[in-house]
């Protein structure tokens, strides 16, 4: 009945439908958990002993113990609460499953306690740890790069609620052959990351999508426009990409990662005081609450943009476990707001889309993942073309341009 190349992908259907619920489940426990610790250490606290959230006592005893708590975490669980994510890429190969539940108590933690990172780095390390582990049992046939990938596809699919994403990263690295067409090798990964999205959109779906006035028309003064808002969140984020690496080492001389992630914790409460409550956390609902402020102006946001980029360089260099691509979209979308407070002639829908794409491209260094990222954040099908567009310069800009990452040190 059906031909051999179909009987294949039938057979790794089922695995890639297991790991993607799987991979989401795993998602939404996390964020569940860290929300209901959140509510918790910044609602219900505070308020029982009389104290105010936003605080600064608050917000720097917070953050320092966090920074205290998740170093602890990181001494002395097994696995040390697996890879460091600032030497890390996305995608890896499986760690130990021993150093999962550290990782994943570190994650919560940071989540809760106000960290400046996403949950996207260990999730992923998390879920493909597991997929290998369990997959290698179940489907001995089934290589860990398959495992690996399914893991990453399904995870990709749960975090960010389409499977779209991950079609399009997974595209340009399983390219296609003569004997296996490209859409063969995609199959068991967009399966696995549909999986992952419905099952993260039966409990909530997340909101990437900002109230910005719809963009009628591309105009060629438009595409310059995006171009050099484009550029200018680049120059933003390689000024990260400087200080990241060698933070990372000054910080990494101290050895002992309570006392590294305490002062980690501490600057992050001083930047935190700085730039208010809205520069905590991962930036996914803060940004909804920066986009529909009446209140922030040109400075506000300025200033949110320059203290959640100093708050992700600190977190990453200090060595908190979680990801980078959240706080970019904050970091770009309030840089983009900013940009059309000061010109107005342009578009917010144009300085906030491009914003983002350069914020996001100069983190990931993936094209597709950039584009997508700035069109759910302003979901206008007017603005492809022109996104598309703008991504060329930015691509010329990074060419060879170094990674947002630290370099390895010997112990």
């Amino acid at each position: 009945m059906f031909h051999p190349r179909a009987r294949t992908m039938l057979l790794l259907s089922l695995p890639a439908l297991i790991i993607g619920v799987a991979s989401s489940l795993v998602l939404i426990a996390a964020m569940k958990v860290a929300s209901v610790f959140q509510q918790f250490l910044w609602q219900q606290l505070p308020t029982s002993i009389g104290i105010a959230y936003d605080s600064p006592f608050w917000i720097v005893g917070m953050l320092t113990l966090t920074g205290i708590v998740v170093g602890l975490i990181i001494r002395y669980s097994p696995g040390h609460a697996g890879p460091d994510p600032a030497i890390e890429p996305l995608i890896s190969m499986p760690v130990s499953p021993s150093a999962l539940p550290g990782l994943l108590l570190a994650l919560i933690i940071g989540l809760a306690g106000g960290v400046s990172l996403g949950p996207e780095h260990p999730i992923m390390t998390i879920n493909i740890a597991l997929a290998s582990a369990f997959g290698s049992r179940l489907f001995p046939r089934i290589t860990a790069l398959d495992w690996t990938i399914l893991a990453s596809a399904g995870t990709i699919g749960a975090l960010f609620g389409t499977p779209v994403a991950a079609a399009l990263i997974f595209s340009q690295t399983l390219s296609g052959s003569n004997d296996i067409p490209m859409w063969d090798r995609l199959f068991a990964p967009l399966m696995a990351a549909a999986a992952g999205s419905l099952t993260t959109s039966l409990f909530f779906h997340p909101h990437f999508s900002l109230p910005i006035a719809h963009y009628t028309q591309m105009r060629l003064v438009d595409i310059a426009s995006g171009a050099i808002v484009a550029a200018i969140a680049i120059a933003a984020g390689m000024v990260a990409v400087w200080c990241l690496p060698r933070l990372h080492e000054l910080l990494h001389r101290l050895k002992n990662p309570v006392l590294i992630l305490g002062i980690g914790g501490f600057i992050l409460g001083i930047l935190g005081v700085i730039g208010g409550p809205l520069t905590l956390f991962k930036g996914l609902d803060e940004m909804q609450q920066m986009a529909f402020s009446q209140t922030l102006g040109a400075g506000d946001y300025f200033t949110l943009a320059v203290v959640k980029l100093a708050a992700l360089v600190i977190a990453a260099a200090s060595g908190f476990r979680g990801g980078r691509i959240f706080p970019a979209v904050f970091i770009g979308a309030a840089l983009g707001l900013m940009l059309h407070a000061h010109v107005e002639a342009v578009p917010a829908a144009i300085t906030v889309s491009c914003a983002i794409l350069g914020l996001v491209l100069v983190v990931t260094r993936d094209g597709w993942l950039s584009l997508f990222m700035a069109a759910v954040v302003v979901p206008d099908t007017n603005l492809l073309p022109l996104l598309c567009i703008v991504m060329l310069p930015a691509w010329l800009l990074l060419a060879g341009k170094p990674l947002l990452a630290a370099n390895r040190h010997e112990p």
